[in-house]
């Protein structure tokens, strides 16, 4: 299943991605949802191979994930894959500057099933595909949103 959505961000192309590489942000904003993350190894700057412990609660189950920094090209792109017991997918944050003060975020989200449970959850997404498709661009555009008013305040 694939999900990809784009929007802009009225910051130069510099600034996003170093507010978008900001993992210690993310990490806290993810505790402050319920979400328990645990940084793996003492990496305190991005770099490939950064792998992160992740417990969510989903449909009322603890389920437990590995995400890893699979791709990072400073100032154009960040990619992550993500590893669960029925799941597995990839995600890419790509950003294109527009003009020297305007950003293009891309956002894509690719997620495969690995077992049979794996299967039937992402037969349920699909059978919700419209819903998930909407929900995700207004994800994307929320974060684009609250990057260029993080971006604004500190300037």
């Amino acid at each position: 299943m694939k999900l990809s959505s784009k929007e802009d961000v009225d910051a130069p192309i510099t600034e996003v991605f170093e507010a978008i590489s900001d993992f210690a942000s993310f990490e806290r904003s993810a505790i402050r949802r319920g979400i328990e993350v645990q940084r793996l190894g003492d990496q305190t700057t991005p770099e490939l191979g950064l792998t992160w412990d992740v417990r969510v609660n989903f449909r009322g189950k603890a389920r437990r994930m590995q995400l890893q920094l699979s791709d990072y090209d400073p100032v154009t792109l960040i990619g992550l894959s993500g590893e669960s017991d029925g799941l597995k997918g990839d995600s890419q944050i790509e950003l294109l500057a527009l003009s020297p003060r305007r950003t293009r975020i891309a956002v894509s989200v690719d997620v495969k099933p690995k077992t049979l449970s794996g299967r039937l959850i992402l037969q349920s997404f699909k059978l919700a595909r419209s819903k998930i498709d909407k929900r995700f661009k207004l994800r994307v555009a929320e974060f684009a949103k609250l990057t260029e008013d993080r971006l604004k305040s500190s300037a």
